[in-house]
């Protein structure tokens, strides 16, 4: 997937996800008041932290697939006395990436958020949906779930992989397996694992 296509998707789900329960009904036609203004300001401020997460996504996720990618060709393309050496480079071009890429993208999102998200705060929501919006996120109760929440997701999402992983491994080689026969590709076998010595 591009960068561009899961910046469009991750915006997207963002802007379900903080749209939240309620809509005000119709359209905003009108300007909006100098007092929703402020709320709408407000409220795009208290989801900075959401924009940084995006942009910190945006980035791991296809640096994530690459490293993958690397991983596997490490193993079979690399000579055995040459691959910590290549992976040490490795990882430090991908920590240099990650430390210039990861501040442009918050940068960005920050600007674009402000032009992207108050015309809809303005259109779906009504001044006293953002008022309560917005004394709700800013709520040092609501400010701990928001912090809490990506350590609970990180955990259920080790747990799903520790439980579900072997097995998607498994059907994923067989969907790789069925794919290259189809596409009339003999996959390469792959390397045989180390004996352990016999005693």
């Amino acid at each position: 997937m591009s960068l561009n296509k899961s910046l469009k998707i991750l915006a997207a789900a963002t802007l379900i996800a903080c749209a939240g329960t309620s809509f005000a009904q119709g359209a905003s036609t009108s300007t909006p008041s100098a007092a929703k203004k402020e709320l709408i300001a407000k409220m795009i401020q208290l989801q900075q932290p959401g924009v940084e997460n995006i942009a910190r996504m945006l980035i791991q996720q296809p640096v994530g697939q690459m490293m993958q990618g690397a991983g596997q060709a490490l193993q079979t393309q690399v000579p055995a006395e040459k691959r910590e050496a290549v992976a040490k480079a490795i990882e430090a071009d991908v920590r240099k990436f990650v430390d210039e890429a990861v501040p442009l993208m918050k940068d960005k999102g920050a600007k674009l958020s402000a032009a992207t998200w108050g015309p809809i705060l303005d259109e779906k929501f009504s001044e006293d949906e953002l008022k309560q919006l917005v004394a709700w996120l800013d709520n040092p109760l609501s400010k701990k779930y928001q912090q809490v929440s990506p350590e609970m997701q990180n955990a259920l999402g080790q747990k799903l992989m520790a439980e579900a992983g072997p097995t998607l491994d498994a059907k994923f080689k067989t969907l790789q397996q069925a794919t290259a026969k189809n596409l009339g590709i003999t996959p390469k076998p792959a390397a045989p694992a180390a004996s352990a010595p016999k005693k």
